[in-house]
């Protein structure tokens, strides 16, 4: 059943001075007294309050605006008029006066997106920029542009409403009756309206004669014309607080007497039920009593809805400039400026979270419950809005208020089965349009992330670019709680091991780190488990645990006990703990090798076998280089300075850690032509290309070179052209090679021919001119052995 209200205020004798208000002598915008004389003069408890100003509008209707003047002490401030569906299309900007200091700040731009219609259907229902809070002030300026665009011109009724949150120490009495109270400078004092009958609580369901009746457009909360569930009335609980008792309108003499309205009937309605469970745990939450909203600024009921299938996210305040110790007075402004500047039934949003990630419960009807909020034009029903409090146009929240909405989320979604990073139909509750320009028409569904922005929903900017941009990591974070185990548990490292494929070898000690994407805080205790039993445990903080494991094959995993006692365990990893070291089964040799010889470098080849019982990892060679090959490498090229003996020191290395060394060390020396027995026609010839400068040539068949010389390789090295010709090498009297030196690119110092043996040895090499036809020219440079 739709509700119906009824709103009444008396009005009070405007008096030159009113107790324990500090009225202000002089004409408007006259100086006002000092910070510290208003400061001390505000009362340490008082109850939230909203001060109202008229802005004078030019004649042409352009601007508007209120001279600067004093006023009594306030800490958040907007700009309202009269027609909720009315728009200031230009500049609303105002500047206030530090209470503490007296200094003036800068010109504030107050955010004029609000659509008044969000809270539509009641009396009293004002257009409004959205809130500032400015801090404790106690001056103000404000002025209005209408602009210059399409329809430009200002609304009816514009006025300054400044909201002193009262204080902050015990829960405040109640208020007194209705009434309107003249004060500083033409500032109107709003205080508290009693208590609106419902029509369930007429008797005779019908508003009352004078009272307007909302038309089918003008439905609360959020425009739908499907009306609300019955509200059963909450039972008394922290949840569900009962609403305090309506205080009676006080009458004066001033002040016409209301019309006579109706005895309510008081009927037993049953509790509601028990609000279900969530997937995700509750967060701690600040209830309205802790924050001490002042309960008398309506005694409505809340309405209640099936379900929560979305989250709206909003940014509000429009400042990051604040202390978190101000943020219970800021919820209270907000809950004041909501109700009796805008003139909703209740602070619009279901919770608000500040920069420090404190989360207040919003509208009252239980944080557990599924409250009718006013947060989202269209889409107020079924869904949830959360505000952050600060400006986040182009900045980024901190991340503890952005972990805060996600963890409101994932309760709030989880308690009816609701997905944070999937996507759900909502039904339209009147016609409009997003940021993007996306048109929706009244009754129509449209699909929505299950946690989405204001400006998904409704042309705005909020909940600004910077908050907006982060909505994925929300969605993120609140989908790891949406559950109520530890979710993407699994090992990311064992240090003091190494991995091969799937298994980890280690000598003993290892040390296992893991992850989970659950947040530590929602995590109990971490386990590590060895062959299924606990060897260590740790808090839910903490995601690293070592072991000292036996000899032998072991499975390794962790163990997560969430909050809610339910455990998750990971895959397992395979750990074999050995110190069997490994093995050079063929240890380190070098031989000579072909390629360019010169006088500080000879090309050789390393040669090696590694093994191991478990598993190879590496072979490093540490001298003369450094280089680290692979377990399946046996072999690699080097060179090696000539006349020098060389240690060539290499070690196996296991996965486990365990090692072996061996060594080999050669020196390469080079024999000269000149140095081998010549037999037949032979021609020196002279270059800086050749070894010593000097070569021998002949193009005389049979003609012959020997070298003599102990040691386990040679390499016989030659110059090569495109007509060079064929040579017969015989090795210790065999014939052992016929070797052709044509080459179509001319080389130099060209280790052509090699070959080695197992030990070191007396050996001859003779190498034989062919005599091949057309080419039968060939040119030595000498003789390479490595001893």
């Amino acid at each position: 059943m739709r509700t119906q209200r009824r709103v009444w205020a008396t009005a009070a004798v405007a008096t030159a001075a009113v107790t324990g208000v500090l009225v202000f002598q002089g004409v408007t915008g006259a100086p006002a007294p000092s910070g510290d004389a208003d400061a001390k003069s505000a009362p340490a408890e008082a109850e939230a309050d909203v001060r109202t100003t008229p802005l004078t509008t030019s004649k042409d209707g352009g601007s508007a605006s209120l001279a600067r003047r004093g006023t009594e002490r306030f800490s958040l401030l907007g700009v309202t008029w009269t027609d909720p569906a009315a728009k200031v299309t230009g500049r609303v900007e105002a500047r206030t006066r530090s209470a503490a200091t007296g200094e003036w700040s800068g010109w504030l731009p107050l955010d004029t997106e609000i659509d008044g219609r969000t809270e539509a259907g009641r009396s009293g229902v004002r257009g409004t920029t959205e809130p500032h809070w400015v801090g404790p002030s106690n001056g103000v300026e404000v002025r209005v542009d209408a602009g210059d665009g399409a329809g430009a011109g200002l609304p009816e009724g514009l006025r300054l409403d400044t909201v002193d949150p009262g204080g902050s120490g015990a829960p405040l009495a109640a208020a007194p009756a209705a009434h309107t109270t003249r004060t500083t400078a033409g500032a109107t004092r709003l205080a508290a309206a009693p208590a609106a009958f419902t029509a369930e609580d007429d008797p005779t369901g019908e508003p009352t004669p004078g009272e307007e009746t909302p038309s089918p457009t003008d439905d609360p909360g959020d425009g739908q014309t499907d009306e609300p569930s019955p509200t059963p009335t909450p039972s008394p609980s922290t949840e569900n607080p009962t609403p305090p008792a309506s205080p009676t309108p006080t009458p004066t003499t001033a002040t016409p007497k209301p019309p006579a309205s109706p005895t309510p009937t008081v009927t037993s309605t049953p509790p509601l039920p028990p609000a279900p469970p969530s997937t995700a745990p509750r967060p701690p939450i600040v209830s309205r009593a802790d924050w001490k909203a002042e309960e008398t600024l309506n005694n409505e009921a809340p309405d209640y809805l099936d379900q929560v299938k979305a989250v709206f996210v909003h940014h509000t305040t429009q400042t990051n400039s604040y202390s978190c110790a101000d943020s219970p007075a800021m919820v209270r402004a907000l809950h004041t400026y909501h109700v009796k500047s805008r003139g909703w039934k209740d602070i619009g949003y279901n919770f608000v979270v500040d920069k420090c990630g404190t989360i207040f419960e919003g509208r009252k009807g239980g944080a557990d419950r599924a409250v009718l909020g006013a947060h989202t034009y269209g889409f107020n029903r079924d869904t949830t809005g959360i505000a952050v409090m600060g400006l986040h146009t182009d900045t980024k929240a901190a991340s503890a208020a952005t972990d805060a909405v996600a963890r409101v989320a994932a309760w709030k979604l989880g308690q009816y089965k609701g997905n944070p990073t999937g996507t759900v139909q909502l039904t339209a509750g009147a016609d409009g349009n997003n940021l993007a320009g996306k048109k929706f028409t009244a009754q129509q569904q449209y699909p929505f992330q299950q946690i989405s922005g204001h400006r998904d929903g409704f042309a705005t900017e909020c909940p600004g670019t910077g908050l907006y941009g982060q909505l994925p990591a929300i969605r993120s974070l609140a989908g790891a709680l949406a559950t109520d185990k530890v979710a993407g548990l699994a090992i990311a490292s064992v240090t003091g091991a190494s991995a091969s494929g799937t298994t980890y070898y280690t000598k003993s000690k290892i040390t296992v780190s893991w992850k989970a994407t659950t947040p530590a805080s929602f995590v109990k205790s971490y386990e590590l488990l060895v062959g299924g039993k606990p060897v260590a445990v740790v808090k839910g903080n903490v995601t690293s645990a070592p072991a000292t494991l036996a000899l032998g094959r072991h499975s390794v995993q962790v163990r997560a006990t969430h909050q809610s006692g339910k455990v998750t365990t990971s895959a397992a990893a395979t750990v074999v703990a050995e110190q069997t070291p490994p093995a050079f089964t063929a240890k380190p040799a070098l031989t000579l090798r072909t390629g360019t010889v010169n006088a500080s470098a000879v090309p050789l080849t390393l040669k090696w076998k590694a093994a191991d019982t478990a598993a190879l990892k590496e072979v490093r060679l540490t001298a003369p280089v450094a280089k680290t090959y692979g377990p399946a490498t046996g072999s690699a090229s080097h060179t090696a300075k000539p006349g020098a003996a060389t240690a060539w020191k290499m070690t196996a290395y296991d996965h486990a850690g365990n090692t072996a060394a061996a060594s080999v060390s050669g020196a390469p020396v080079i024999l000269q032509e000149t140095a081998a027995k010549k037999t037949g026609k032979w021609t020196s010839k002279s270059s800086s290309s050749y070894l010593g400068g000097k070569s021998l040539t002949s193009s005389a068949k049979d003609a012959a070179l020997t070298w003599t010389f102990t040691g386990r390789s040679a390499s016989w090295v030659v110059s090569r052209a495109a007509t060079s010709g064929q040579a017969y090498v015989y090795v210790d009297g065999r014939k052992a090679a016929t070797v052709d030196l044509k080459s179509a690119a001319t080389k130099y110092r060209d280790a052509i021919w090699t070959q080695s043996w197992s030990t070191s040895a007396k050996h001859t090499v003779k190498i034989v001119v062919v005599g091949t036809k057309g080419r039968p020219t060939l040119t030595t440079d000498g003789l390479v052995y490595l001893k």
